[in-house]
């Protein structure tokens, strides 16, 4: 496993190790010794595995309060997949940054708390599979809008496939202060 440092602080790239042979491969999508190593120590309390199809838009999502880390892995297909720090406090506030990740280079991201996340499908249908810091809590959800011109993020497909929430939420600027204050998140 190499872990690589992005230029969101506390988010990084994972590159796992594929053992391949005339049967198939295998991989590890997480070992607390070993992705605590690298300073990945955290408690995963859920699950959530999506599945969607080509051109897709999920997000940009997060929690306040009660914020969630994130550790994404593609099971199927292939995404491209966008972080935004929110945190108004943060000498990156408003800064993104986009990954491919898919089953084939077998590339995670991990999202710490803080951050707004979503993700573009650019495969026929891809599986979304994320551990979470938090539980899903439906009070405390937040979306930010994935098209915000203020943000600029060169989303790979035209003409998305996007929720209502995900349609209709506000930009940056729109957003309360007080969704984007995180005072217990480093």
């Amino acid at each position: 496993m190499t872990v690589s440092e992005t230029a969101l602080p506390g988010v990084r790239l994972i590159d796992l190790d594929v053992h391949e042979d005339d049967r198939g491969a295998f991989t590890e999508l997480w070992n607390a010794r070993d992705h605590g190593h690298h300073g990945l120590d955290t408690t995963f309390v859920q699950d959530n595995l999506s599945r969607s199809r080509e051109g897709v838009l999920r997000g940009l999502h997060f929690q306040n309060p009660r914020p969630q880390g994130k550790l994404i892995s593609v099971l199927k297909g292939e995404v491209y997949d966008v972080v935004v720090d929110v945190r108004a406090e943060a000498d990156t506030f408003g800064a993104w940054a986009g990954h491919a990740l898919s089953a084939e280079n077998a590339r995670q991201l991990y999202v710490p708390e803080g951050y707004a996340h979503g993700f573009a499908v650019t495969s026929g249908e891809a599986l979304f599979h994320y551990k979470c810091t938090d539980f899903y809590h439906p009070e405390a959800d937040q979306t930010l809008r994935w098209d915000d011109p203020s943000l600029g993020i060169d989303w790979p497909v035209e003409d998305p496939v996007l929720s209502d929430k995900d349609a209709t939420a506000p930009t940056l600027d729109e957003m309360p202060r007080e969704a984007l204050r995180f005072d217990d998140v480093r």
